[in-house]
């Protein structure tokens, strides 16, 4: 595995990236590329090295990789931005990875968190031919209803169901700033949210998921809030059926948001290159995307 810093253009200002490359007498290279895309607040190494470290694995199994720092993160110029304005931050990086491995035909973008979910988006709404698949490790869905509801299915319905909560708040022990929260977030999850407005990202992102544009990889930690959020909003029944989309669905048991054990960020590297593989080795069905899956 080699590594080289690239630097290439956005909309009249310049993003650093670092590729990491098979050596050709380690591995093969396969013609399928992957993209990180960084969430953010983070630069390019992620949260504890995690995309420096999984950049380098799928390197030494054969897929040339890039993670970046978009516009206004890292070193990168620009302003800041959030994840619904990096559209062409990922098409400019889309270009600098190919261009840079003219090997490459296809090219899956891989993201945590809101990077995931501005993948997700680029795939539906960019179209573009150069994309051949999605890794989204707990996309990001996150409102003022979905966070409420969340705490009070995952928290506080598990709370009150314990003996010491309920000494704890017949002895005064529960503060009044913890009791207030408690009601705002029961208050909001009883009110009817209704349709998310369509223009809104998560309406857009559900787009997506019911009609997949490609093969995806959703890797989902089992100790995550933002998880838990997103499979709230988009249970399996939810995405698209086994026979008309390609979706593959991991469930990390014991893994929290950035898969910081080294056991799971071990499992996501496996899952990672295994979807590759299958992407790599001819068109993909959803029977073939099936194969190999951890039963």
């Amino acid at each position: 595995m080699k590594e080289q810093v690239l630097n290439f253009p956005c909309e009249g200002e310049h993003l650093v990236g670092i590729l990491a490359e098979p050596e050709p007498h380690d591995c093969p290279a396969a013609d399928v590329g992957v993209l990180i895309i960084v969430g953010g607040p983070q630069y390019r190494a992620g949260s504890h090295r995690q995309f420096t470290l999984l950049a380098r694995h799928l390197a030494s199994q054969g897929f040339t990789t890039m993670r970046f720092d978009y516009r206004g993160m890292g070193d990168s110029d620009g302003d800041a931005r959030d994840f619904l304005q990096i559209p062409a931050d990922i098409d400019a990086a889309i270009g600098a990875l190919m261009a840079a491995r003219p090997g490459l035909r296809r090219v899956v973008l891989w993201g945590l968190c809101d990077a995931a979910s501005a993948a997700l988006l680029y795939a539906r709404e960019h179209a573009d031919p150069r994309v051949a698949g999605l890794a989204l490790a707990n996309p990001w869905v996150r409102s003022a209803h979905t966070l409420a509801a969340t705490h009070v299915k995952h928290y506080y319905g598990r709370r009150v169901l314990q003996r010491d909560f309920w000494l704890k708040l017949l002895r005064g022990g529960v503060g009044a700033a913890a009791l207030t929260g408690a009601i705002r977030n029961l208050m909001l999850t009883l009110r009817r949210a209704g349709a998310a407005p369509a223009l809104s990202f998560q309406a857009r992102m559900a787009a997506c998921l019911t009609q997949p544009p490609v093969p995806m990889l959703l890797l989902i930690s089992s100790e995550d809030l933002t998880a838990r959020e997103f499979s709230d909003m988009f249970p399996p029944a939810r995405l698209g059926s086994d026979d008309i989309a390609l979706i593959d669905r991991q469930s990390i048991q014991g893994a929290d948001h950035t898969f910081s054990q080294a056991l799971h960020h071990r499992t996501v590297f496996a899952l990672t290159v295994g979807f590759l593989g299958r992407l790599a080795t001819g068109p993909v069905t959803p029977q073939r995307l099936a194969e190999g899956r951890p039963q």
